[in-house]
């Protein structure tokens, strides 16, 4: 299960040209920053991050104080907004709006349910507070199960459908800059440079970037845009195609890849291939040896015929004589 300091790009992700669209949701940890617009299902962002572009959620939307969106914001749900933060556009929300001090809407508001104008206390801090003193009054029970109902087996569907991203990462027009794991979901359309402490891409997947991390898993029919380097490892599922160079200490890769660059392994190189593929393979090479006894065996054949033809052709020119034995005859008689 992957857990909140994993940066998670979810299946069907694409990076369009000034946003990001995700069809689950969008879980940003503080002080990131963001050079797109994000357009999701729910929408939650930590304190003091940055997102440079609209802010759309098809249900709620919840940003955290003194954090700043650059563009308008949009949810078909309800909206929370803690203190200190700025929308530098329209805010339009279809259902209700809990609001903090010190607030700033540049072009102001559209809310069709309650508004709540208050100093709310943060998420965090509230829970702290609130497992603290079930401690202190020794019900230590209680306190397991409220920990196992935050973070136990349920957000396993989080990890598939949520993107997840790690306080303090960066996302901007030309790089993915975080300092943690990075797992990249199927059918993704991705734009920039990658650089984190591990990558694992699913399949079909396409990024027009390079990428530079200490391992690096690849899966199938994925499309690279740019280097991979890596100081560990690297591992290329079939059919996938790298338009750059490969640098790694060991490189596993699938006989099936293609490379248009080089590929530098200080400890060596293995081409993969599964047992089904070796099978096959193996069954194609007894056929074409089969292939080639039947073919030596139709050319003897028709060797055989045509000494048989050239014999006929022989007997009929001489009688029952052969050219060698006309010869014979005739240099017996010389020596007689």
């Amino acid at each position: 299960m992957l857990d909140l300091q994993t940066f998670v790009i979810p299946d069907n992700t694409r990076m369009e040209e000034r946003t990001i669209v995700v069809d689950g949701g969008a879980l940003i940890g503080g002080y990131s920053v963001i050079e797109y617009g994000i357009i999701a299902r729910e929408i939650t962002t930590g304190e003091h991050v940055k997102i440079c572009g609209e802010v759309s959620a098809r249900s709620d939307i919840y940003i955290d104080r003194w954090s700043d969106i650059a563009g308008a914001v949009h949810a078909n749900g309800d909206a929370y907004l803690g203190e200190f933060v700025k929308i530098h556009g329209k805010l339009i929300i279809d259902g209700d709006l809990d609001i903090g001090d010190h607030v700033s809407i540049k072009d102001g508001f559209e809310a069709k349910g309650w508004i709540r104008i208050r100093n709310p206390i943060p998420v965090i801090i509230f829970l702290y507070l609130y497992l603290s003193e079930l401690l202190r009054l020794g019900r230590g029970e209680e306190v397991e199960k409220a920990l196992e109902e935050l973070f136990g087996d349920e957000p396993d569907e989080l990890d598939i459908e949520t993107m997840i991203v790690p306080a303090k990462s960066r996302i901007t027009l030309s790089a993915i800059e975080v300092a943690r794991p990075v797992h990249i979901g199927n059918n993704c359309r991705l734009q920039g440079n990658i650089r984190a402490e591990s990558l694992s891409m699913g399949s079909d997947t396409i990024l027009f970037g390079s990428i530079r991390a200490k391992d690096v898993a690849i899966q199938k029919n994925s499309v690279i845009h740019g280097n991979i380097d890596a100081r560990a490892h690297v591992r290329i599922g079939r059919g996938s195609h790298i338009l750059g160079d490969i640098h790694a200490r060991t490189i596993n890769i699938h006989r099936s890849v293609t490379v248009d660059g080089s590929m530098d392994a200080t400890r060596g190189i293995v081409i993969e291939e599964t047992a089904e593929e070796a099978e096959e393979l193996k069954d194609k090479a007894e056929e074409s040896k089969a292939g080639m006894k039947k073919s030596r065996k139709k050319k003897r054949v028709r060797l055989s015929r045509r000494r048989e033809q050239f014999s006929r052709l022989q007997k009929k020119r001489f009688g029952h004589r052969t050219v060698h034995e006309r010869y014979i005859r005739r240099r017996g008689k010389r020596h007689d």
